[in-house]
């Protein structure tokens, strides 16, 4: 039996996991390894000052469990602060855009971080490892520096008329930012050049000595707290002192005899188990694989859950969510009968342009059969670091709904709905498929197709993460351009809207390993830059 496996889109990051599992680690050592150093090597998809969700089980432990450790707003917001600044929302529903962008860049645009928190608390609870051996490879990345690799650049570069900030004004936000990023004569690092950031080694350090809490109720917490006044920053140093992650069961579905254990709101897991339910009514292999009648069923599945997911989803601390509903097989049933019988779903937008997102993923499985699935983030980066620091913050506030009165509301202390569903699939009481992704609202939608190419059409787990995607998280039905246009042609005739994206491999990046008995096998998404990496 092997040692372990990890996956995930940054080899600098799935290197240091591996190396975790020859030192003696376990899968959550592995992985937290692995998180921490994707916050340097890859520092605008996620990093300490971030959020996100993960799931592990420990079948030696009889543990399975989630820990959420969503973004918060800060005790300082109210409901309608910025109910007059409202330009538009994305078109997939992927948060609002603001007069000023003030939701998007800058210092208004933080949520209380929760990453750093809860590697720790995963870390110490079931790891095997010290602390300080888990952090050092991040530091050594951070001192010793990382190749910038082309997702990064392309990152930072874009313009992809989301009306959101462009990534590099981000980077140029701050001065650290200037010197971090950027050359003495103000141009952008590039591809390929060694980034270094010793200011985060720095803190890292700290970290790594004086643990996590050092960063919640210690000196870096002071240093955070004295920024954020001095800035007109929302975020405060009892915000990070009262800062909880959420620890619960996994939400359960089952789809054809497998069990599927995903997240709870205000993750997307409960989109991911309607959407099964849905397409569990349909003989999907019969239909074939991404032809037309394929595309508008499984599009009009992924409608109905988004259209729910936007009335009723929240932060269950906030709203009551009709989960047993949501997720349950009748409520699935009819929308399957409405689906068979050509109706059309409609998705409420108010208008505005198209989404930007940025996320990460890592999925690790060691030979005790424990099992780690985890999707991090920043949000769309806030751009703002602390001088002295290193790193850079969420720019989470940008995802709720400056509308009062609705489910994704602005409130203090409330959690922003997020997509991310990191999620295993069990045959016979066996982990099979460890999985997730980044992508923004896209992210449910890809880890629902990545299932599909598994479950329906028994694809080899990289055929499965490979294979061309398509979304509809609006009227709209975005597809990949590897799907040919005389499946497009048709669904246009049947009165559908087709955006078809310029990119092979849009659409969320999954990140997923196949277990089948002792034969392991890795995917990662070709959109990203990453690797899956076996160690025997």
């Amino acid at each position: 039996m092997a040692k372990g496996m990890i996956v995930a889109p940054q080899p600098e990051a799935v290197e240091a996991g591996a190396e975790v599992f020859e030192q003696g680690g376990n899968a959550v050592d592995a992985a937290m390894a692995c998180a921490l150093v994707q916050g340097v090597v890859d520092p605008q998809m996620t990093g300490i000052a971030g959020f996100g969700s993960m799931q592990v089980y420990l079948p030696g432990r009889d543990l399975h469990t989630c820990i959420d450790f969503h973004g918060r707003a800060p005790a300082a917001v109210r409901p309608e602060m910025w109910q007059d600044l409202i330009v538009g929302e994305a078109r997939d529903g992927f948060g609002f855009i603001l007069a000023g962008n003030v939701n998007d860049m800058g210092y208004q645009s933080i949520t209380v971080p929760g990453s750093l928190k809860a590697y720790a608390e995963a870390q110490a609870a079931w790891g095997r490892l010290p602390w300080a051996d888990v952090v050092a490879p991040a530091i050594d990345y951070a001192d010793n520096g990382f190749m910038i690799r082309p997702a990064m650049t392309h990152f930072w570069t874009e313009d992809d008329g989301s009306g959101r900030v462009v990534s590099v004004e981000r980077l140029r936000l701050t001065e650290s930012g200037r010197r971090i990023y950027f050359h003495p004569d103000g141009a952008l690092r590039r591809t390929g050049e060694i980034l270094t950031n010793p200011e985060l080694a720095r803190t890292l350090r700290r970290i790594a000595e004086a643990g996590a809490e050092d960063f919640y109720g210690g000196d870096i917490a002071a240093e955070i707290a004295a920024d954020m006044a001095a800035n007109d920053g929302l975020l405060s140093a009892q915000d990070l002192s009262d800062y909880r992650t959420s620890h619960h069961q996994p939400l359960l579905g089952d789809y054809r005899g497998n069990r599927v254990a995903t997240n709870q709101p205000p993750g997307g897991g409960v989109m991911l188990l309607e959407m099964l339910n849905i397409l569990e009514q349909f003989d999907l292999a019969g239909i074939g694989h991404n032809s037309a009648e394929y595309v508008r069923t499984v599009a009009e599945a992924m409608k109905r859950a988004t259209a729910d997911k936007d009335e009723f989803v929240g932060d269950p601390n906030f709203v009551d969510v009709p989960l047993e509903r949501l997720t349950g097989k009748a409520h699935a049933a009819t929308y399957a009968e409405a689906i068979k019988r050509g109706e059309v779903a409609h998705v409420e937008r108010l208008s505005g342009p198209a989404e930007s997102a940025n996320t990460t993923h890592l999925s690790a499985v060691d030979g005790e059969g424990n099992a780690v699935s985890m999707t991090h983030s920043l949000g769309m980066p806030s751009g703002v670091i602390t001088p002295g620091l290193g790193f850079m913050y969420n720019g989470c506030m940008g995802v709720f709904d400056p509308r009062p009165g609705r489910a994704g509301s602005l409130a203090p202390g409330k959690g922003r709905f997020s997509s991310m569903c990191p999620s295993i699939v069990f045959r016979d009481d066996r982990p099979i498929l460890v999985l997730g992704a980044p992508g923004g609202t896209q992210i449910a939608m890809g880890v629902l197709q990545v299932m599909l190419n598994v479950l329906d059409f028994a694809m080899p787990v990289l055929e499965a993460v490979t294979a061309p995607r398509f979304s509809a998280t609006s009227d709209v039905i975005d597809i990949s351009n590897r799907i040919p246009r005389f499946i497009s042609r048709r669904l246009e005739e049947q009165g559908y809207e087709i955006c078809r994206s310029p990119y092979s491999y849009p659409l969320a990046s999954v990140h997923a390993i196949r277990i089948d008995g002792e034969v392991w096998s890795g995917g990662a998404d070709p959109n990203r830059d990453g690797m899956a990496l076996l160690v025997p």
